[in-house]
């Protein structure tokens, strides 16, 4: 072929980079339809006659879920590759929305036919023999959600992350991920409203919208999701880790014990039987593979036995907790804002609205900081896990602001948020809610975007499904927390309205006294949070002692 047709021709690995692109970018604006649980959550309890905990008990089930296997599932991610997680997403998201449109229609039913609309009473016991179901495929969902993300994050890093637009790179599916929730949200209220009641949406046909939706997605993601030469990646991490010391290269071609090596404790199987096992006879493919189990291993056990790791672990557990009970609890929220007593002229605020504000801030937030971080950011010259100090890597006189400072103005942009609402900013003034959902979609948006990038600055992107798995288990048990106490507050609320012969209402709460402390102590979370970062970065042995650039 002529240089001009050669050169017309698209480069083939740039192609198999965009279509890969494409498709995460696809699996990510779809998978976290999670977050449109405002939408529908109050509905459980205006039509299921579901408690506030039996609301938040999906919520926070669908938020283990989601986060738990996260370590599992990014180990399976960087051995084997994103696709297998995608066709799990398909799988899970496929019969977890099923089985809550089946549990929802039944329970609805057997609603419709009790007697009596009263706590305990033969309504709300009908609704209670569905609730176990309604629970199993929330944790369905909250798998497939999980593995949907980490795929299309994964592939993105690892494609992407070794270039000068690295938090770019990562950003824009992650700022997918939040802009998700808001479009599902307007689809949902738009298209599947509920003609028995104005604003509300028809739960039974959105969620098999929904199963239909995301199944198909899965199923895309499993043929176009691929790290494009990975061989590549990992010859030079095995480089790094040899310069470094902490990897001996003549040591990974040594069946048998491994001596003084990371990713091994005390005796080792013979590697070359695994690899049989494994179905892989080919030589060159064996020393790929050998390699590659290595450098992951290794980089693994740097990273659990960095201290810093789990400062910046316990730190986000205290910064995305709050957030994430704020959103899931954000359609309860606003119902306390319009006690029944009062008539207002006009509409009252929606929960869609406010899942569409924190979407678009928090899509916002997400792409302004991937983007000024490779802008402003100091940037190692390698891609691979930073062991040794950087400092001069760094161009003299160059303006540089660090991306942790980038990370905790956000967090303290989300406390505002939470404190704001529980000074009573917006009690009786609903129409002020937008300011409450935009601080902390915003702060909420960036610390989950910033994060990760932190991640692969420091610790290296072969590794990353591994590592960000690691630290994104940690906010499973904050959304729980938090969704527990403010359960709590919102609950004892309500018990302080109940008067003799009224006990038709006993599970919803309308005034101040229903969420203020909740989010008091949300917003003292974060600033706590602040503190673990900033130690982790300036503190003893910190990032910034040991010459880390980030």
């Amino acid at each position: 072929p002529s240089a001009s047709s050669s050169l017309a021709r698209p480069h083939p690995t740039r192609t198999r980079r965009r279509i890969a692109f494409a498709t995460a970018l696809l699996s990510a604006l779809c998978a976290g339809s999670l977050t449109s649980f405002s939408l529908y959550g109050p509905i459980f309890q205006a039509r299921l006659h579901y408690t506030q905990f039996q609301v938040n008990g999906l919520a926070s089930a669908a938020s283990v879920a989601m986060y738990v296997p996260v370590p599992f599932l990014g180990y399976l991610c960087d051995r084997v590759g994103p696709a297998p997680l995608a066709v799990l997403a398909a799988g899970m998201f496929g019969a977890g929305y099923a089985g809550a449109a089946a549990a929802y229609a039944r329970a609805a039913a057997g609603v419709g036919a009790g007697a009596g609309a009263g706590v305990g009473g033969p309504a709300a016991a009908a609704a209670e023999r569905w609730f176990g179901m309604m629970v199993l495929a929330f944790v369905a969902i909250g798998v497939g959600t999980c593995s949907m993300y980490m795929a299309a994050v994964a592939t993105c890093a690892k494609n992407f992350g070794r270039g000068k637009h690295r938090g770019l790179a990562l950003a824009v599916p992650i700022a997918a991920f939040g802009l998700s929730g808001m479009w599902l949200s307007q689809v949902g209220s738009r298209f599947f409203g509920d003609a028995r009641a104005e604003g509300e949406v028809d739960v039974f046909r959105f969620f098999l919208f929904l199963a239909v939706l995301l199944s198909v997605v899965g199923v895309v993601g499993s043929f176009g999701l691929r790290i494009v030469d990975e061989r590549e990646l990992i010859e030079e991490a095995v480089e790094e880790l040899e310069r470094s010391g902490i990897l001996d290269g003549s040591a990974v071609f040594t069946p048998g014990r491994a001596e003084n090596g990371y990713g091994a404790v005390g005796e080792r199987g013979d590697p070359f039987a695994d690899m049989e096992d494994a179905g892989i006879k080919d030589p060159q493919e064996e020393e790929d593979w050998l390699k590659k189990q290595w450098v992951l291993n290794a980089e693994t056990r740097r990273f659990l036995t960095d201290h810093t790791m789990w400062c910046f672990a316990l730190g986000f557990f205290f910064m995305i907790g709050p957030g994430e009970a704020f959103i899931n609890n954000m359609g309860t929220v606003i119902k306390t804002l319009y006690p029944p007593a009062l008539h207002y002229e006009g509409k009252p605020t929606s929960a869609a609205t406010h899942v569409s504000i924190v979407g678009i801030t928090s899509t916002a937030a997400r792409l302004l900081t991937g983007t000024l971080t490779d802008l402003l950011a100091p940037s190692p010259e390698t891609g691979h896990i930073q062991i040794t100090s950087a400092r001069r890597i760094l161009g003299a006189g160059r303006f540089a602001i660090s991306r942790v400072s980038f990370l905790l103005f956000f967090a303290v942009v989300l406390s505002l948020g939470l404190a704001g609402l529980a000074s009573g900013l917006v009690q009786n003034h609903g129409e002020r809610f937008w300011v409450v959902s935009g601080l902390v979609g915003a702060g909420y948006g960036a610390v989950f975007s910033l994060t990760p990038i932190i991640i692969t600055v420091i610790w290296g992107v072969e590794n990353f499904a591994t590592n960000w798995g690691i630290v994104a288990m940690f906010p499973a048990l904050g959304a729980t927390l938090w969704g527990l106490v403010y359960s709590v507050v919102y609950q004892e609320g309500a018990n302080k309205l109940v008067s003799p012969g009224s006990e038709e209402q006993v599970n919803l709460c309308y005034g101040e006294e229903c969420y203020a402390l909740a989010f008091w102590a949300m917003a003292a979370s974060v600033w706590v949070a602040c503190g673990l970062v900033l130690w982790a970065w300036k503190g003893r042995n910190g990032w910034s002692q040991r010459g880390i650039l980030v």
